[in-house]
């Protein structure tokens, strides 16, 4: 095995897809998304800090200000909140546990936190008195010393507290406060784990049913024929929408309460082992009637042994492209699903970011959608540069 695996990396088709610098740059494109998986794997960012509101709703990425109108209601925001905090049965304690994500009040007795409350609200009332009029150089004015005075009312970070807090408005806040980037990264895990396992099952499940069809033929072929030609002939979409509401039956609760991504799993791979299993049939059928193949036979090897060391290692640049290819499939099925509330529920994924972006779309606000397309357009783009690159190095056709 090891013998066989340095033949492989030295070969001549890793040598031309080590000298092909885009997929070179697809590959450590890929890399980073894939040490992002790693880092969320292991609480970085945790689901809590992902969940945890950090901001004023739908706040501009880039530390981009805004409107006036939204500075203003961003300031009433900080100032209800406090307020509350300040008045509150237990004032100290409410004082000491004020989180904004890595942003806490300034601790201060409650009395002197509420006098600077007090010029706060002063500030706010001088520059909603001028709302009629609130792109005046005097109305900007009036907001830039309600930020100060609201400023003042908080610790600002420094160090890693400043990294973290520089991270999570990077890109703005959803409708809930929530960091948009942290909510991004921590998705690249999911689309990572549903592409991983989704491909892997779905191009074994094709390439040894492939493999089998065209190698023996008969009515294992007919029988291989006739189930993906049934599946085929049902809409792709509906199959998966079929296949995740049944998986999310009362049936199943128990099993999807431990693994959310059940549902998911079940119909990506029950729907895409259809392609690999028509590329891998014709390839064997081709395969079998090979020199080495009948040397093979002739000398007494077994069928299955024939299949399984000769035959289907000679599939293995079908299962490299095919697992590329769905492994795009599936992060773009993923968020289809989402979208229509079938797919990913509980845990933030780019789908469920777009899903959630309709209403902020409407208003204006294309800070999420933008973020959740931008990643997953960079991910599918260096996976399609790789396949390409895949295709040429390993296919015979193309060497």
């Amino acid at each position: 095995m090891r013998e066989r695996s340095r033949k492989f990396l030295s070969g001549r088709g890793m040598r031309k897809l080590r000298r092909d610098r885009m997929a070179m740059a697809a590959l450590a494109v890929i890399g980073v998304y894939l040490a992002l998986a790693l880092l969320v794997l292991l609480g970085v960012p945790s689901e809590d800090a992902v969940q945890e509101r950090v901001a004023p709703d739908n706040t501009p990425g880039f530390f981009a200000r805004g409107t006036a109108e939204r500075r203003l209601d961003s300031a009433q925001f900080h100032l209800d909140s406090i307020q509350r905090s300040v008045r509150s049965s237990d004032p100290a304690k409410a004082i000491a546990e004020h989180r904004l994500g890595t942003l806490q009040l300034v601790q201060v007795s409650p009395e002197e936190l509420e006098s600077r409350l007090t010029e706060a609200w002063r500030a706010f009332d001088a520059a909603s008195a001028l709302e009629d009029d609130i792109e005046s150089p005097a109305a900007t004015a009036r907001l830039d010393e309600l930020d100060t005075a609201i400023d003042a009312l908080y610790v600002q970070p420094t160090g890693f507290a400043a990294a973290t807090r520089f991270a999570q408005l990077a890109l703005g806040t959803d409708r809930q406060g929530r960091s948009i980037l942290l909510r991004a990264v921590y998705s690249a895990k999911v689309a990572v784990q549903i592409g991983v396992v989704s491909a892997l099952i779905a191009v074994l499940i094709g390439t040894l049913l492939g493999a089998a069809a065209g190698y023996f033929g008969g009515w294992v072929d007919h029988l291989v024929v006739w189930l993906y030609s049934t599946f085929s002939s049902i809409p792709w979409i509906v199959l998966l929408m079929v296949i995740a509401t049944v998986c999310r039956g009362d049936a199943f609760a128990p099993l999807v309460e431990r693994m959310p991504l059940l549902p998911v799993y079940a119909a990506f791979c029950l729907s895409f082992w259809i392609s690999p299993c028509r590329v891998v049939r014709g390839e064997v059928m081709k395969l079998k009637e090979l020199e080495y193949v009948q040397a093979a036979a002739a000398v007494g090897f077994g069928r299955m042994r024939i299949l399984l060391r000769h035959v289907i290692p000679n599939t293995a640049h079908l299962a490299f492209i095919n697992f590329s290819l769905l492994f795009i499939g599936a992060i773009k099925a993923e968020v289809i699903l989402s979208f229509l509330g079938l797919g990913v529920q509980g845990t933030p994924s780019w789908g469920v970011m777009i899903n959630h972006a309709k209403a902020e779309v409407l208003n204006g606000f294309f800070w999420q959608i933008g973020t959740a397309t931008g990643f997953m357009l960079v991910l599918v783009l260096a996976f399609n540069v790789l396949s390409d690159a895949l295709q040429d190095a390993f296919d015979p056709k193309h060497v």
